[in-house]
């Protein structure tokens, strides 16, 4: 239970249940599990080039000759990767950028050459909107055009359930209908 405790979005109810699981209920689930978990701290690093997860030099997208190379999308995570891959709605390749401190500047530069738009799809805050000001002021001169991921009202929210910044935003980028 104290294992399952320590994992992000897992709490005692949760660690209870999946530790009664695999000890009382279904053992071979727990072996299976303690197997994948092992294979994957040995085999899973970065992607050399977007640094996305993978299992080999290059990530399954950066490998992919059908990707429009053209749009580069850049997130602070790995996991932000599979949220947006998931949609269906970005067929462009990615870079992620989880601290300042972590990015090397030349290796961007060199990842950004024959992109013609890159995407910011960060979460809003100031820190990223600190984030995306730093990334544009490294890359001017480059012949790209810099947009962000739309924010605001989610679909199917009363907006007193929505937080000030995104409701602030939502109100700055209305549209005329």
């Amino acid at each position: 239970m104290e294992a399952f405790n320590t994992l992000p979005g897992i709490g005692k109810k949760t660690a209870v249940r999946l530790a009664y699981h695999i000890a009382v209920e279904d053992g071979f689930c727990g072996v299976k599990l303690a197997q994948a978990i092992e294979d994957a701290v040995e085999t899973v690093r970065k992607c050399l080039n977007c640094h996305n997860m993978s299992e080999d030099e290059l990530c399954g997208i950066c490998a992919d000759e059908s990707r429009d190379k053209s749009k580069l999308c850049i997130v602070q995570s790995a996991k932000d990767i599979l949220s947006i891959e998931e949609s269906g709605e970005f067929a462009g390749i990615y870079y992620v950028v989880s601290r300042l401190e972590d990015m090397d500047e030349l290796h961007l530069r060199h990842v950004i050459e024959g992109v013609f738009e890159v995407i910011f799809a960060f979460p809003p805050s100031i820190a990223t909107d600190t984030m995306i000001l730093y990334i544009e002021d490294k890359l001017e001169g480059s012949e790209v055009i810099f947009t962000k991921i739309a924010q605001g009202v989610p679909t199917g929210v009363e907006l007193e359930n929505i937080d000030i910044m995104s409701l602030s935003r939502a109100l700055e980028a209305r549209v005329r209908i």
